[in-house]
């Protein structure tokens, strides 16, 4: 029987999966997603669930959300010129300059 394993690797976390064991019963499958999954990273708490009651969301029959448009997010959303980026660039500049110094006082 396979069983898949979730790792969750601080108390907090999200569980996510990493991977699966072949063994005859959930006892065996613990044993072997501890030895194989859970010794490699920090791991906090393994979930073993067995394959056939992991279920799947079809994302044609259900609509999701994620819709929205969220680029401005990220930096590749915005056109930036060379002149409006200018006052990053000094000032990117001028902490260089101090921590130069910082370190010849030292």
């Amino acid at each position: 029987m396979i069983w898949e394993v979730f790792r969750q690797e601080k108390e907090g976390e999200y569980h996510t999966h990493c991977g699966n064991v072949h063994a005859p019963d959930r006892e065996m499958a613990k044993q072997f997603a501890a030895i194989q999954h859970g010794r490699r990273k920090p791991t906090n708490n393994m979930w073993v669930v067995p394959k056939e009651e992991v279920g799947e969301v079809d994302g044609e029959k259900y609509s999701f959300g994620g819709t929205t448009d969220k680029s401005y997010r990220w930096a590749t959303g915005y056109n930036v010129t060379a002149d409006d980026a200018s006052e990053v660039v000094e000032s990117s500049d001028e902490q260089e300059d101090a921590e130069r110094r910082r370190s010849e006082v030292v």
